[in-house]
């Protein structure tokens, strides 16, 4: 690991601060559980981190009102495990109660897990030695050099979304529940705040697949904004994996459905596990508007979720086992409100 400036800011302003005078080469850090790794790894070297957890004011969990707000260094076990979160939006603590490990959980963020990156063994394998260097070129960690997963082991990689310079999964599971539930982020920069959607928080690989949110430079995310909704209360988020604890999403969908009787009002669905970033299934909202949940409407809503996916060399399954990962989820979601 080499060597690097550390501080550790009390306010935002102070740490906004701190990263302009630093450049480039600063990184904020709360909890750490992907940037450490990623700095042993040697595909992260920054000069300058900010630790910025003794911000006071910034894990506050607030379900009250029209909206629901979580702060940015509100830790992921604490909101999965926040009663008014698991009783009245199950899609999110479920989908932090499914992500990583306890342990892991304890210590990260919930405004640190939207910036995760992705775990393609390409991009994570393969840098800073003179031993590996070069083995496994990635467009993501350095642009222009080629990608490894195009012909490579793709079988984890992304069948929507992708692009020629880049195939690599988003790994989220709390993104896409954001994502589905029309979430937005507080930032906070050089340039002042402003409010976006978590959805445009991502962009699509293209021929910058380096180029991975649209955060300006210097800026921080300050907290998590989520519009209250009954559908909250029927929804779930559904993760299919190699092993039950501790890996991440083949793939995942969330679900929360606003029901009039036995007929969807209004659903939101999103994918993980099966593109490049949380995947919004506009389609499949589309096609199960006015629908009673049948077993032939929830396949066809699926189905939509995937349309445009492209296979590679190994990853196929992925095109059926995501529609019918969003069809057992519209189930799921849809018995919650019979409950």
């Amino acid at each position: 690991m080499r060597a690097f400036s550390y501080a550790r800011p009390d306010s935002a302003a102070a740490a906004i601060e701190v990263f302009a005078q630093a450049g480039s080469g600063a990184r904020y850090i709360a909890g750490g559980t992907t940037l450490y790794d990623l700095m042993k790894l040697r595909v992260e070297q920054p000069a300058q981190l900010i630790d910025i957890t003794a911000i006071r004011g910034m894990d506050d969990i607030d379900t009250d009102g029209d909206t629901l707000r979580f702060g940015a260094l509100a830790l992921m076990s604490d909101v999965a495990a926040d009663r008014a979160v698991q009783r009245d939006y199950p899609v999110f603590a479920e989908s932090l109660a499914k992500a990583a490990s306890q342990q892991l959980r304890n210590m990260a963020t919930v405004g640190g897990n939207l910036l995760q990156r992705t775990r393609c063994l390409y991009y994570r394998n393969g840098a800073g030695s003179a031993s590996t260097a070069n083995i496994y070129p990635c467009n993501k960690r350095e642009p222009g050099a080629g990608c490894a997963a195009q012909d490579g082991i793709d079988r984890g990689q992304a069948v929507l979304g992708q692009s020629a310079a880049c195939n690599a999964v988003s790994p989220g599971d709390w993104p896409v529940a954001l994502t589905a539930m029309d979430a937005q982020v507080e930032l906070a920069g050089p340039e002042g705040a402003r409010t976006v959607p978590v959805a445009d928080l991502y962009r699509l690989p293209g021929d910058t697949p380096h180029l991975e949110f649209t955060l300006l430079p210097g800026e921080m995310i300050i907290a998590i904004i989520v519009p209250a909704t009954r559908a909250g209360r029927h929804s779930t988020y559904h993760k299919i994996r190699d092993r039950e604890s501790y890996a991440f999403a083949i793939a995942s969908a969330a679900v929360a459905l606003d029901l009039d009787g036995g007929v969807i009002r209004r659903a939101h669905v999103a994918l993980g596990g099966v593109a490049t970033r949380p995947w919004r299934a506009a389609a499949a909202e589309q096609v199960l508007q006015g629908q009673a949940v049948t077993p032939e409407a929830v396949l066809a809503a699926g189905r939509a979720a995937m349309e445009g996916a492209r296979a590679g060399h190994h990853n196929g399954f992925k095109i059926e086992l995501g529609a019918r990962t969003v069809a057992d989820a519209i189930l799921i979601a849809a018995e919650r409100n019979r409950a």
